[in-house]
């Protein structure tokens, strides 16, 4: 293995939006089993700080690809296309009159406690999310349209940042 190499060839998997999970998580299992600090724990200073090293590296090469926003935002980065996510905020009015509105009914399902309508909104807004990270593969994968799957990625960003606000209030009515 070479430590440099991108994350994709650390797993030997195909440079894919689409990847199998399973197989992602088993050649995650099998590297970090050679790795892992306990089995250098008796070894030299050098050897013992490689491991670790190594231990890192596959810990972030694994979170990065188990997600599916930080894979698409690690594949644009690959194809040296940056998503702006810190400089371009621009998004078409509709989408952020459909943030307002996700926002809104969050808000007002939080304040007056209902829990189930916090939980319908979360299942309804992780079904678009799914069909959003569909549409990604499909642009990443098969299109190859890096400017449409960075602009799709930058939307995803606050679709996701929106399912963790929700989550959290769930979270405060079940309190």
């Amino acid at each position: 293995m070479e430590f440099n190499a991108d994350h994709f060839t650390l797993f030997e998997l195909p440079v894919a939006f689409r990847l199998n999970a399973a197989v992602l998580d088993h050649r995650y299992r099998e590297i970090q089993s050679r790795v892992h600090p306990d089995r250098f724990a008796s070894a030299g200073e050098a050897e013992r700080r490689l491991s670790l090293q190594w231990a890192t590296r596959i810990n972030e090469a694994y979170q990065t690809l188990k997600k599916p926003l930080s894979r698409a935002k690690y594949l644009l980065h690959l194809a040296a296309h940056d998503i702006e996510g810190d400089n371009n905020t621009l998004m078409p009015a509709d989408f952020l009159i459909e943030q307002m509105e996700w926002r809104e009914a969050a808000a007002e399902a939080r304040a007056a406690g209902e829990h189930h309508e916090l939980e319908r909104l979360h299942h309804r807004l992780q079904r678009d999310i799914r069909e959003r990270y569909e549409e990604i593969a499909v642009l990443l994968d098969d299109g190859h349209d890096l400017e449409q799957a960075a602009d799709r990625v930058r939307r995803l960003m606050f679709l996701e940042k929106l399912l963790a606000e929700i989550d959290d209030a769930m979270a405060a009515c079940e309190e």
